[in-house]
């Protein structure tokens, strides 16, 4: 086996004497006030997805991400790049376009008929000499936002002071520079409306404590036990859960049951009835599928392993990039998860699902293992209420699902009067480590 380089930013996602200890108070879900200081402190501050490289295929493409009460516009220019622009007419400031489209000319503001081109530069105006410092076109231009891509997703920043985009994920770009993530399809995309607090999903994520109680389909091809996975936490408030993709030695179906781990080891030629007992299986198995994966990868058309290493091809680093974006690395799919909050209300927010995979030779639909059966072709956005589960019957006992199921009692139970605090075991140190960057940037140490 490869030996595992540990980056040097690293720290143990383990050990809380990391940590400052800030509490975690109710009130940070919930108040209008901290809200507000999210807002104006870190919303402002930091890098936001605003979708894929793959949606503006040629010069003129644009998409809008919304953001609370935010809007910005990406369109692809003449010479392949990307520029950023605030959604507002520099005249009187109407909203100039509500969907993804493609700019012609430009962008058409509808009131009083400007026209500002691709390049954000006014290109035409009504009346142009009745303006008082003379014609205004070619001199006014939208106000931009930087804007930079990486892994295939377009991000942008309200900050003129912030680090550049590479320096802000760090050490993310490194870690994952083996994953052909601007190749990925994504093949499932919906927008869930939640009863929950934004963080719900940060704080769910930064731990595999819980899967035990609300993912009992997780231990059969993952190994989440306590000491079987690395967690990681970077200093910038990414942090990272790697699990190898095998059975858990704890939690095990009971005899006889279908064995998952079975089919993926069938799938590469490994007969699973080849090994003496379940523990000989799992662990041996493991390494023969990476064997097994390095030898016929070519011939069977999984390209993207071409660079990809041994723990890569067999593992899942569960990475979420602070403050809102949590991406599974599997070997085969990324899975995207972002949680925005609603612009008004603290107790609601959205839930971004992204599945994407990378094309294999002869595949015309994959399995994804979050949405199942899908075509291998970029999917249209779907936006639902979660509505208690009955709105997303596509997802239904999926994991993200359990998770969702959760986040509606989360949410009322921590405006409760019985909470003052959380109690962390020490495979959550990364909660508590999320929420204290996140105080960091709200008291200005950021």
């Amino acid at each position: 086996m490869e030996l595992i380089k540990v980056h040097p930013l690293t720290m143990d996602g383990r050990d809380a004497s990391l940590l400052r200890g800030d509490p975690m108070t109710g009130d940070r879900y919930y108040s209008r006030e901290f809200a507000e200081r999210e807002w104006e402190h870190m919303w402002t501050k930091i890098w936001h997805v605003a979708g894929r490289t793959a949606e503006l295929e040629e010069a003129g493409d644009y998409l809008v991400h919304d953001f609370m009460h935010e809007s910005v516009i990406v369109v692809r220019q003449d010479d392949g790049s990307f520029k950023a622009f605030y959604n507002t007419c520099g005249h009187r400031g109407q909203r100039l376009v509500w969907d993804n489209s493609h700019a012609g000319a430009g962008f058409h503001c509808p009131y009083h008929g400007w026209l500002w081109g691709r390049d954000g530069i006014l290109k035409s105006a009504q009346d142009p000499e009745d303006f008082p410092g003379g014609n205004p076109c070619g001199k006014l231009k939208l106000q931009e936002l930087r804007c930079d891509t990486w892994g295939g997703f377009i991000w942008y920043t309200m900050d003129d002071q912030a680090p550049p985009l590479l320096e802000y994920l760090e050490p993310m770009p490194e870690l994952y520079k083996n994953y052909p993530m601007d190749t990925a399809v994504r093949v499932f995309w919906m927008k869930i409306n939640l009863k929950t607090n934004w963080k719900f999903a940060t704080d769910n994520f930064s731990e595999s404590y819980h899967t035990r109680t609300a993912h009992p389909q997780v231990p059969p091809f993952i190994d989440q036990d306590v000491d079987s996975a690395r967690h990681e936490m970077f200093p910038r408030g990414h942090g990272r859960t790697v699990q190898p993709m095998r059975p858990s030695l704890t939690d095990r179906l009971p005899d006889g049951a279908p064995q998952p781990f079975d089919d993926l080891l069938r799938q590469w030629d490994i007969d699973p009835d080849s090994y003496p007992d379940f523990e000989t299986k799992a662990i041996q198995g493991w390494l023969d599928l990476k064997a097994a994966k390095k030898r016929l990868w070519k011939e069977r058309g999984y390209n993207h392993y071409e660079r990809m290493t041994d723990e890569e091809i067999t593992d899942s680093p569960h990475t979420v990039i602070f403050p809102n974006v949590t991406i599974s690395f599997l070997p085969d799919q990324l899975i995207f998860f972002r949680t925005e909050p609603h612009p008004d209300d603290p107790n609601l927010c959205t839930f971004d699902l992204w599945c994407m995979v990378y094309p294999v030779e002869g595949q015309t639909e994959v399995d994804s293992i979050m949405a199942g059966m899908q075509p291998l072709e970029e999917a249209e956005l779907q936006v639902r209420d979660f509505d208690d589960g009955r709105g997303v019957p596509e997802i239904v006992d999926q994991i993200v699902y359990q998770d969702m199921l959760l986040a509606d009692g989360q949410q009322r139970g921590i405006r409760s009067r019985g909470y003052k605090d959380t109690v962390l075991c020490n495979q959550e140190t990364r909660v508590r480590f999320f929420h204290e960057v996140l105080n960091d940037y709200l008291e200005g140490r950021v």
